[in-house]
């Protein structure tokens, strides 16, 4: 909290809009939005619906948003979709969502809740974040109610005209879908009315969405609101950004290991890393510079992305987390002993040998220990003839729990289990085997 507190005294100055135009967070911004922002505290928000029971890391665009904003002295809102979650929104989207059960979003809302207040101050005074819910004011309105008091004041061909509507028409798209639109409108009047809520942030396929609030507040509060959206992050080479081959990237450990959201951000192109180091970290333009020009100076180091996942690493877990992808990195790529497996914890372990081989064996086997060569060959086929066993083993080629075997009568016995359970066999420098006892 200090050292949020700190960097909270030293960014409130700062003009917000300029710290996004240099970091490259600004695709559309309506007129005035500035001159606002340059004049008084404003509140701004943004919504996250519960699509799943976790945050992935294209929200923490969103997520970077309101941190910014906070940092600037404004205050955020984050908004969670109790009742738009109910709905869909068809914002992107090809085809019609799954509607939740209430059970499922209630569990989908808590864990995203849990997730927002590790990025935002929800005790600095005045510009405290704040979490709301527009299931609070929604669950009230009775559907009479809202369609004469609400929905006279947008027109059917207004809603028509919007990107998220005019993509779904020849697929076809539901009467709740279609609604969305005016019901997240009514979140940004309700907002304005009783929040004071003049800014609402958001990607650029929520545009059509947001300036629809914006219309609404015009007409039934007579009021002005205004609107910021973010470009879609994209990768260099065309691919989904979020997405790796085991799917996709989640901000809760559970779902993506400290490990893999780490090696996730390490492993990007070097245009890549210049692009996110703006977008999803609070390092100042100085250091980003100064960063680029160390990278071209010596790129095999990979400079960028070395920072790059320490400190988005560092945010969304902990730097403990982070130290320990580090060091689990090590292993893997050549470093290590069978202390440092043995010191992982079990889910640290399995992330470090995610999709590598593995093969079963009956841990009574290992009780009276079982030759080097019979466990490679017979026992689990990681090799396949005892003559290519004898030759990498006399070669040095192989290791046991990152231990070289030197002779051919090496036993692997229940000693020999890291977690009671597993056994890390290595052949060569980059070929790794996982054996389970069961």
């Amino acid at each position: 909290m200090a050292n949020f507190l700190s960097l909270l005294q030293i960014q409130k100055s700062m003009n917000f809009i300029e710290e996004l135009r240099w970091r490259g967070m600004i695709h559309d911004m309506m007129p005035g939005t500035e001159e606002l922002l340059s004049k008084e505290m404003v509140v701004g928000y943004i919504g996250f619906d519960p699509t799943a029971d976790s945050l992935h890391i294209g929200s923490l665009v969103q997520i970077m948003l309101l941190k910014h904003l906070q940092l600037a002295g404004h205050k955020p809102l984050a908004l969670v979709g109790g009742a738009t979650g109910m709905i869909g929104d068809p914002s992107g989207k090809s085809e019609e969502r799954k509607l939740l059960t209430e059970d499922v979003l209630q569990k989908f809302l808590n864990g995203q809740k849990k997730q927002l207040e590790k990025f935002l101050d929800f005790d600095c005074g005045k510009n405290a974040a704040e979490i709301v819910n527009n299931y609070d004011w929604f669950k009230n309105i009775r559907l009479l109610d809202f369609l004469r008091e609400t929905g006279k004041h947008i027109t059917v061909s207004y809603m028509l005209s919007k990107d998220s509507v005019q993509n779904r028409l020849e697929n076809g798209i539901s009467f709740t879908e279609f609604s969305y639109q005016l019901i997240q409108g009514y979140d940004f009047y309700y907002l304005y009315s009783n929040h004071n809520c003049k800014l609402q942030l958001g990607g650029s396929d929520q545009w059509g969405n947001i300036v629809s609030g914006t219309e609404l507040i015009r007409r039934m509060a007579g009021g002005e609101a205004f609107a910021v959206t973010t470009p879609l992050v994209t990768k260099a080479d065309g691919g989904k950004f979020g997405k790796t081959e085991s799917g996709t990237v989640w901000l809760d450990p559970d779902k993506t290991s400290p490990y893999q959201f780490y090696q996730f951000w390490l492993n990007v192109s070097d245009d890549d890393a210049s692009k996110y180091l703006r977008i999803f970290t609070l390092l100042d333009k100085k250091t980003i510079e100064k960063l680029e020009v160390d990278h071209a100076e010596a790129p095999h180091v990979r400079v960028m992305q070395k920072a790059l996942a320490r400190e988005v690493t560092c945010m969304v877990h902990s730097e403990q987390d982070f130290e320990t992808a580090v060091e689990s990195s090590g292993i893997l790529f050549g470093q290590g002993t069978r202390e440092s497996l043995a010191n992982l914890s079990e889910g640290d372990f399995l992330s470090v040998f995610d999709g590598v081989p593995s093969f079963d064996i009956d841990a009574s086997d290992l009780s009276a220990g079982v030759n080097i060569i019979d466990l490679l060959v017979d026992k689990t086929k990681v090799l396949l003839s005892r003559g290519e066993a004898r030759k990498l083993i006399q070669g040095g080629g192989i290791s046991v729990n990152k231990e070289k075997v030197e002779q051919e009568s090496f036993v692997v016995d229940s000693q020999s289990l890291i977690n009671s359970k597993y056994i890390i066999i290595q052949k060569g420098k980059k070929n790794y085997y996982l054996i389970v006892a069961q």
